[in-house]
């Protein structure tokens, strides 16, 4: 199976956006890494804050409820004196954002107002006490009910959060790192095989123009020596001198007869 690469023309300008490229990918992965292991130890402690409210929160309950069986059957059926007493809330929830390398999770906050003068008259004639040990157990149980909200949605929130990083942690680790170095690969293989082929090129023209040179002077020296000889042949004329009429040849003699 062929290495995935990218696909791009081989030039040492791709060869260096390639590479400027998989600097950045490391950077990237080294930093998600980072926030996946910061946001997992939070993760964690906030397991262990849950784990710890939702034990609190059974007990908190189980004293509310023990309180509000007291009163009932101290007091009988005080809802209504309740709903008559409930001018304005006492128990307020404030929100408020924590950023957790970068991700947002939200923080609630009991706001409790104290001193409104409600519920002062509510079991006035029998089981008062009861009545403001339920309230001190309800308000305990809606604050660990809030700090417990609290820690769920923050939970929720940091577990997407953690599965999403994960994933673009192993898709640069194992996709696009690998994709990225396969394709600076190519580019050198490529480049390679380029220079190879220009340095044989630049090895044949050279070998040619040494040819060229070697035929040029070989037929200098072959004009050189025609022309030597021919100077060689008109001085040995030149020797000689001019040529001398043999009379005998020039001239045959008429037969004698005797």
């Amino acid at each position: 199976m062929a290495a995935v690469r990218d696909n791009v023309f081989p030039t040492r300008m791709n060869l260096t956006v390639t590479k400027t490229r998989l600097k950045g990918a490391q950077t990237g992965h080294s930093l998600l890494k980072r926030k996946s292991e910061a946001l997992t130890t939070r993760f964690r402690v906030i397991l262990r804050k849950i784990e710890e409210a939702k034990l609190k929160m059974g007990k908190v309950l189980q004293n509310a409820s023990f309180s509000l069986a007291e009163v009932a059957y101290i007091a009988g059926d005080i809802s209504y004196q309740v709903r008559e007493s409930a001018k304005h809330a006492t128990f307020k929830v404030s929100a408020k954002q924590e950023n957790v390398s970068g991700v947002l999770l939200p923080a609630f906050e009991p706001d409790i107002q104290s001193g409104s003068g409600q519920f002062e008259l509510a079991g006035l004639g029998r089981g008062g006490q009861q009545i403001q040990k339920a309230r001190l157990a309800y308000t305990q149980a809606v604050e660990t009910l809030v700090e417990l909200a609290s820690l769920q949605t923050a939970f929720v929130i940091l577990d997407e959060v953690i599965k999403l990083t994960n994933r673009r942690v192993n898709a640069i680790e194992y996709v696009i790192i690998p994709r990225i170095e396969n394709t600076i690969s190519y580019i050198n293989s490529e480049l390679d095989e380029q220079d190879r082929e220009e340095f044989y090129r630049l090895k044949k023209i050279q070998g040619k123009k040494k040819e060229r040179v070697a035929n040029a002077k070989r037929e200098a020296k072959a004009k050189e020596d025609s022309g030597a000889n021919a100077v060689t042949a008109n001085e040995t004329a030149e020797e000689v001198g001019p040529d001398v009429r043999n009379l005998l040849s020039e001239q045959a003699d008429e037969d004698i007869i005797f």
